[in-house]
C-alpha cells in the first residue's frame, strides 16, 4: 500500500486538468483495500475510488482521499467445453485485458477495443462500442463494502445494467469499491458486426476473425479520437440520447437524414455526436477548451484548460442542442 500527501492527480484523469488530492492511496490486494479502509485518514475523510481517470473531469483540487486499484491480476477460474470464465483485477488497464482475450482465441470483449480505462471502471460504467456493451459478457462483481470492509459478490443481474448505467452509479454509489470483475468469454466466438459499416471495414482488411476485428476497431477509433496523451479528453463526452417516437418523427420531418437506432416501439436512440455537428460546432474553441476537428461528440483540452472551462464549453452545446431540437444532452463524464 501507498499512501501520498497533496498528490498530483495528472495521472489519474486523461483530460490532463492539473489538479490535486489531499490524500492518494493505491493498493494491490483485496486485503490491503480492507486494511486501508480502517485507516483514520479514510475514516474523516470523502472518497473517491479512481481507474486512469477517462470518464472524471476535475474541477477544482479533490478535498479527500483518492483510491486506486493495482490489482493487476488476471485468472482462469473454469471452463466448459463453450465457455472460459476469467476473473480480472480492477486495476488491469481495459485494452491489455481485450488484447489477452484475443490473443488466446476468446470472444466477447474484441468490439471494445482501445476503449481507455482499467477494468473495475468498466463494470461501473457499462462501457460499449460498435454493438456489444460489457454487461453482455460480465458474470460476477466483486467488491468492498466501504463501511463495513465486507466482501460482497454482485451477479450480473444485481448490477442492473441500462445503457451506461449500473447499480455502482445509483444506490451503491459511494458504498462499494470493485476489487475484480469475472467475465464469460466463449471458445467458439459469435462475431457482433452488424454496427454500421463495421463488417465491410474488417472484410477490407482480410479474414473474419478476432484479431482482425480488434485490429479494424482500433484503426477506426485511432482514425476518429484523439489520443490522450497528445490531446486532453475523454472520449465520447455526452450520451447518445434516447428520445420518445413522437419527437423523432417531428425531427425526422424537417431533417428526412437524421441518423437513428431502434430502441423500443415507442423509443429512439439519436447519435449526439450528429445533433451537435448540425448545431456547428464541430471544430469550436471556448478558451482553452475546444470541440474535436474530427469528431464532435469529443471535447479537448487545447492546453492548459481548466475543468470550469471545459464544463462551460459542455453546457453551452447543450443549450444548443436543445434550442435546435428540443433534446437534452446528458454527459457521460462524471464532474469532480
Amino acid at each position: 500500500m501507498t499512501i501520498l500527501h497533496d498528490s498530483s492527480l495528472l495521472s489519474f484523469n486523461t483530460f490532463g486538468i492539473d489538479v490535486k488530492a489531499d490524500y492518494l492511496i493505491e493498493y494491490d490486494s483485496v486485503e490491503d483495500l480492507r486494511q486501508a479502509l480502517k485507516l483514520d485518514v479514510i475514516c474523516s475523510n470523502k472518497l473517491l475510488p479512481v481507474g486512469s481517470g477517462s470518464n472524471l473531469l476535475f474541477l477544482n483540487d479533490f478535498k479527500g482521499v483518492v483510491l486506486h486499484s493495482q490489482i493487476k491480476t488476471v485468472n482462469k477460474i473454469a471452463e466448459d467445453e463453450k465457455s472460459v470464465y476469467l476473473e480480472v483485477g480492477s486495476g488491469v488497464v481495459w485494452d491489455d485485458f481485450v488484447a489477452y482475450t484475443v490473443g488466446n482465441g476468446w470472444g466477447g470483449v474484441e468490439n471494445l477495443s482501445l476503449i481507455p480505462g482499467e477494468t473495475g471502471a468498466s463494470a461501473v460504467q457499462n462501457i460499449g462500442a460498435y454493438g456489444v456493451e460489457v454487461k453482455d459478457v460480465i458474470e460476477q462483481v466483486k467488491t468492498v463494502e466501504i463501511k463495513s470492509g465486507k466482501i460482497c459478490v454482485f451477479s450480473r443481474k444485481d448490477c442492473r445494467y441500462g445503457y451506461r448505467e449500473s447499480i455502482f452509479k445509483n444506490e451503491l454509489k459511494e458504498k462499494h469499491i470493485i476489487t475484480s470483475v469475472i467475465f464469460k468469454l466463449d471458445k467458439f466466438p459469435l462475431f457482433k458486426l452488424s454496427y454500421q459499416h463495421l463488417e465491410e471495414e474488417v472484410r477490407k482488411n482480410g479474414d473474419l476473425n478476432l484479431q482482425n476485428i480488434r485490429q479494424t476497431i482500433i484503426a477506426i477509433r485511432e482514425s476518429k479520437l484523439p489520443d490522450p496523451k497528445l490531446q486532453g479528453n475523454a472520449g465520447s463526452f455526452f450520451m447518445n440520447p434516447v428520445i420518445s417516437k413522437q419527437l423523432f418523427n417531428e425531427l425526422q420531418s424537417v431533417y428526412p437524414d437524421i441518423p437513428h437506432y431502434y430502441v423500443s416501439e415507442t423509443e429512439e436512440k439519436i447519435p449526439a455526436a450528429w445533433l451537435i455537428d448540425q448545431c456547428g460546432w464541430k471544430g469550436k474553441q471556448i478558451g482553452n477548451a475546444g470541440v474535436h476537428d474530427n469528431q464532435a461528440l469529443v471535447l479537448v483540452n487545447k492546453g492548459g484548460a481548466t475543468g470550469a472551462e471545459i464544463v462551460y464549453l459542455a453546457e453551452q452545446i447543450q443549450k444548443s442542442v436543445k434550442t435546435k431540437f428540443g433534446v437534452e444532452l446528458k454527459p457521460e463524464v462524471n464532474y469532480i
